[in-house]
């Protein structure tokens, strides 16, 4: 006969002597585990909105509104124009100068920053850990120069008069300097005057700064990297350009993603460096930063115009940068 005292009511399997049921975590906040990250997550959602996504709807605002100096001194509100303001910078021939000279500068400034700074990445992987520490030091002093004083101190060099350029140059035996660059005085040689020598400066200057960071991401990248799959490459026979392209590129693409993007977006935005080697004078020179700075500030202020020119930056850049993103997800599905 069975025991009835120890099955439990409503019948059913008898219970286990000290066996308790497991009840779910208790917390103090009284929230259910999924919500804690998205929690976390709330401050810093918060800081982004204040710092970035407010003005960028101000900005957005503004480009739609005749914004001058009647407006800005509050005698005046600002009146809805709609998109005269757009068709006003596109009617422009210095804004599609301002576009060529910035998708030039960055479709030449940005595989040269990569390639570099993956070399240098390479290099320091390859050095003792010494070595490697006293390179890596050197090299972000560049990085972490602020971008005015960057400026300032490749418009020094460059100067006409007192740059160390010129007088580098002019150091060079008369032969080779006539059969490298056609000439042999370099006396006087006025770089930051025409548009095209601007944006060669402009181009080392960028680069010289940009490359460190390119470098310690590689680096790190690079120490994650198994050093037994280096050492089966080896035994191959494999080459050292056969190795980066085989192993060391498909297993950092997630890195070069990363520096790709961000190097579009900064080499398109360029404006500091820019401004400090070539002033507003030049409106050869002029990328779309530089363009829509001057609209807005430089006398009479347009901001809406000057907004204009930045959503339309703004756009363009998110183009890039979703068409980027997009390639690099169709590449990990094949």
């Amino acid at each position: 006969m069975t025991n009835t005292s120890t099955l439990p009511r409503g019948g059913g399997r008898p219970a286990s002597p000290g066996r308790r049921r497991a009840r779910p975590p208790q917390r103090a906040s009284g929230l259910p585990a999924w919500s804690i990250p998205y929690v976390l997550l709330i401050p810093g959602l918060l800081v982004i909105g204040a710092l970035l996504l407010y003005p960028l709807v101000q900005m957005a605002i503004i480009a739609f509104q005749k914004v001058g100096l009647v407006q800005i001194s509050g005698r005046k509100p600002a009146t809805w124009v709609g998109l005269d303001n757009f068709t006003s910078i596109l009617a422009n021939e210095v804004f599609w100068s301002s576009l060529r000279n910035t998708v030039v500068f960055a479709a030449i400034a940005v595989p040269l920053t990569l390639a570099l700074g993956t070399a240098v990445g390479v290099l320091l992987h390859r050095l003792g850990r010494k070595m490697s520490m006293f390179v890596i030091i050197g090299i972000m002093f560049a990085w972490a120069v602020p971008p005015v004083a960057q400026g300032v101190i490749w418009r020094w060099l460059f100067d006409a008069e007192a740059g160390i350029i010129n007088w580098a140059l002019n150091l060079l035996p008369d032969w080779l300097s006539s059969a490298l660059f056609g000439r042999s005085d370099w006396t006087g040689e006025p770089w930051l005057n025409d548009a095209w020598s601007i944006y060669m400066v402009l181009i080392i200057c960028v680069v010289w700064a940009g490359f460190p960071f390119v470098a310690v991401s590689v680096l790190a990248g690079l120490k994650g990297i198994p050093a037994e799959l280096y050492e089966a490459a080896r035994v191959d026979g494999s080459g050292p350009w056969r190795t980066f392209m085989k192993i060391t590129f498909p297993l950092l693409k997630p890195v070069f993603a990363v520096l790709t993007v961000l190097s579009i977006i900064w080499d398109f935005k360029v404006f500091s460096q820019l401004y400090v080697l070539a002033g507003t004078s030049n409106r050869e020179a002029y990328n779309l930063s530089m363009y829509a700075v001057t609209e807005a500030f430089k006398a009479p202020p347009k901001m809406g115009s000057g907004a204009a020119i930045a959503v339309v930056l703004t756009v363009i850049l998110l183009i890039i940068t979703a068409v980027y993103i997009r390639q690099i997800f169709r590449q990990e599905e094949v």
